[in-house]
């Protein structure tokens, strides 16, 4: 039995990839805000086609981390009347900041996880993946990890070679890097 709570705001549809794979006993929790409120047809589809119970959590913004506040709160809570239950408790974020509930409720003996996606998919895992393709593509492998950060913070092909800008202050350099790293990053928007 499994419970998703998913930061909509932070991985928006993405985060819901594998939907249509979970069973009767797991339950989906979307926490979303006015910054963040929409869905698109496909994934309209794949929630209505889902076995899982799909619930809606609008959040109140207004305040920074407005939603991640929220969401650590109802983890709380649910943890609280599930107590006797064997759930599985997953924060699907790109959010570093939830990190800290790990270590926390793992004292306390209640499984506390943070993935990418409700498939399960863990950052980290993802992470070491893409710095295995970048290495594939540049000169310097060393340079990789940063890359791969990089591309996963930006949304945009602009926003990429941006933080290779900062990164490495040398126009040549960021060229090659982002010449090579361009099939990586064909799905952003942008030019």
């Amino acid at each position: 039995m499994n419970y998703f709570l998913v930061d909509y705001e932070n991985v928006k549809t993405q985060g819901l990839n594998g939907v249509n794979k979970l069973s009767e006993e797991d339950t989906v929790c979307i926490f979303y805000s006015e910054n963040a409120d929409s869905l698109t047809f496909g994934l309209h589809r794949r929630l209505n086609e889902s076995k899982a119970n799909i619930l809606f959590q609008r959040v109140e913004v207004g305040q920074k981390n407005a939603l991640d506040f929220q969401l650590s709160s109802y983890l709380g809570y649910l943890i609280h009347e599930n107590i006797d239950n064997p759930y599985n408790y997953f924060i699907v974020t790109k959010d570093k900041g939830y990190e800290s509930l790990i270590p926390y409720w793992k004292k306390k003996k209640i499984n506390v996880s943070i993935v990418v996606d409700v498939s399960g998919q863990n950052a980290q895992v993802i992470q070491n993946e893409l710095e295995s393709q970048v290495a594939e593509l540049i000169k310097d492998k060393s340079d990789a990890p940063a890359i791969a950060k990089i591309i996963q913070s930006y949304k945009t092909k602009q926003g990429v070679n941006n933080g290779l800008t900062r990164q490495f202050r040398d126009g040549k350099k960021t060229s090659e890097i982002y010449n090579a790293i361009k099939p990586l990053i064909a799905d952003k928007k942008g030019r």
